[in-house]
């Protein structure tokens, strides 16, 4: 049975799943992920946090839409585990 892990917002703020208006997200439902690649950002007061992946999978779902606000504790995507 596959083993879904869920990748935690750390503090509040707005999430992005990319590094600026054009440029592409850093990454897509169904890419492959490593344990340190970037999957968005968290802006809080104009400062920007990683927010990456801790394990090795497929992303299955991004739960947070980009450019909205979250919680601390609130799941920004799932990992499907290898």
């Amino acid at each position: 049975m596959p083993v879904s892990h869920e990748v935690q917002c750390p503090m509040p703020g707005t999430f992005y799943r990319r590094s600026s208006p054009d440029a592409p997200p850093y990454k897509e439902e169904g890419d492959r992920v490593e344990p340190g690649d970037v999957l968005g950002l968290v802006e809080v007061m104009k400062q920007f946090s990683e927010v990456t992946a801790e394990v090795s999978g497929v992303i299955t779902a991004f739960l947070a839409p980009d450019g909205d606000p979250v919680d601390p504790g609130q799941t920004l995507a799932t990992i499907q585990v290898d």
